[in-house]
């Protein structure tokens, strides 16, 4: 069995003295192993880090064998995202998402936002919105996504600030008044078509909505915990927002160290 693709790297571990099996996420080919010979080489090393986009031939002889990876650099991008805290914590954390999706289960839509999110994991202004609504198509896809579109109560699609924790669907400020403090708080960039970008508190609230039902839907049912790389992306946006800025605008000391 052989076939070609492309992928972005999620992570390796070693297997034997020189080789190291990746993890990759494909366009047509979903969550993919394999093991790459020599994968632990100067040569490749560079090329094997989570985030680079790369080229890839798989073979085996049976399908469900783990089989052989061939890998060439399409797209350099770890040493870019190595520079950011928040950008390392942010690819580990879209790691840990993607391996709640069944392996080798094509997703597209997935596939190909995690692309464009990786030229933006290193702007932190952007990465806090992306990654929330990374999570929320995480919950799409294994099938508990929420519906933001309109009132729960009232059909209305206008002045939805609420999210009710029943039913995972929006709710209007009027109509969720008399219950407010049992509701999750809507983000207004979250909202379908808002155009609106997201402030710390909003982004913040953006997380505990997604969290709350991620621990409902998956953590929980699944028995396994919360990636450890989502406190520490959480924990790297709130230093990030809480540093001086410089004169450019950029919080000062943002780095991966």
């Amino acid at each position: 069995m052989e076939w070609r693709d492309e992928g972005i790297i999620l992570g390796t571990r070693r297997h034997g003295e020189t080789s190291a099996i990746l993890e990759v996420m494909t366009r047509a080919h979903g969550r993919h192993m394999g093991l790459v010979r020599g994968g632990r080489s100067r040569k490749l090393q560079p090329v094997l880090q989570p985030g680079n986009r790369v080229d890839l031939v798989w073979r085996a002889r049976l399908d469900e064998h783990l089989g052989l990876f061939q890998a060439e650099a399409l797209e350099m991008n770890a040493a870019r995202l190595m520079d950011s805290a928040i950008a390392v914590y942010g690819i580990q954390l879209l790691a840990a998402h993607l391996r709640l999706l069944p392996e080798r289960d094509p997703h597209d839509a997935v596939y190909e936002t995690l692309g464009v999110m990786l030229g933006h994991l290193d702007d932190p202004d952007a990465a806090g919105e992306l990654v929330a609504r990374f999570e929320l198509l995480v919950l799409d896809e294994l099938g508990y996504g929420l519906d933001l579109t309109q009132c729960a109560a009232t059909g209305t699609s206008s002045d939805l600030v609420y999210v009710s924790p029943k039913s995972g669907r929006a709710v209007s400020r009027e109509a969720g008044a008399p219950w407010h403090d049992r509701m999750l708080a809507l983000p207004a960039f979250l909202r379908r078509g808002a155009g609106l970008r997201g402030d710390p508190v909003a982004v913040a609230e953006a997380f505990r909505l997604t969290g709350f039902f991620l621990h409902r839907h998956v953590y929980e049912p699944r028995g396994i915990e919360e990636p450890g790389a989502r406190a520490g992306f959480l924990a790297a946006l709130i230093r990030h927002h809480a540093a001086p800025k410089s004169a450019d605008g950029a919080a000062s000391g943002e780095s991966a160290a």
